[in-house]
């Protein structure tokens, strides 16, 4: 199913004309916006954007694990990770200290599903857990996404989840929880009134889902 639904609509990458495009939408909506060319610039970037002392949430997210970007965020010294501090509590006793953790870090570092070329950033999530953070927890949000991601509408962007995302992510569920996973939270940010607070930097490399 995975195979056959990952069709050049939602895998081939943004024209330069598109980006623009869709570069001056977010900015418009108080997003501000970074591109680059490769992965490893996108990498290098990231990691300068995150203050000294921070406390630090990456969440779930193919695109961060392929640059790396998880493991580095993990062993960091000159910041704190959320999902080492949250690994090292009890999830029986202690999860709503858990969830404060998950809910409002310094910075969330992450990726989203699908960018309209209105601005509209959606992320889908079977838990949510990245949500909040993502919508006004975080004091400061770093999304990675690969051009690949931009779509021309909202009803569009709605058709790469679930056409496109849900199976690919469901295929790698499986094999490590042993169950497929399920689009049962949506986020969809259609402006960010805290100027600085997001940045997206988009890639022209595929990166993730």
């Amino acid at each position: 199913m995975a195979t056959n639904l990952s069709h050049s609509e939602f895998t081939q990458l943004a024209s330069e004309q598109q980006i623009e495009k869709t570069v001056q939408a977010l900015q418009a909506h108080g997003i501000r916006v970074v591109v680059c060319d490769t992965g490893e610039q996108a990498r290098t970037h990231v990691l300068d954007l995150i203050p000294d002392g921070a406390t630090v949430y990456d969440s779930p997210s193919r695109t961060l694990e392929v640059l790396g970007l998880s493991e580095q965020i993990e062993h960091a010294t000159h910041f704190q990770s959320v999902r080492t501090q949250a690994h090292s509590l009890d999830f029986a006793t202690q999860r709503n200290e858990i969830r404060k953790l998950i809910a409002a870090p310094d910075v969330l570092v992450g990726s989203v599903h699908a960018v309209t070329e209105a601005g509209e950033v959606l992320i889908a999530s079977a838990s949510g857990s990245q949500l909040s953070a993502a919508a006004c927890g975080a004091g400061l949000v770093i999304w990675v996404v690969g051009t690949q991601k931009l779509v021309r509408t909202l009803s569009d962007g709605l058709r790469r989840i679930r056409e496109h995302c849900l199976p690919l992510e469901s295929e790698r569920a499986q094999q490590v929880y042993g169950g497929p996973s399920a689009v049962n939270k949506l986020l969809t940010i259609n402006a960010e009134h805290e100027p600085g607070r997001i940045t997206m930097v988009l890639v022209k490399q595929q990166l993730g889902f």
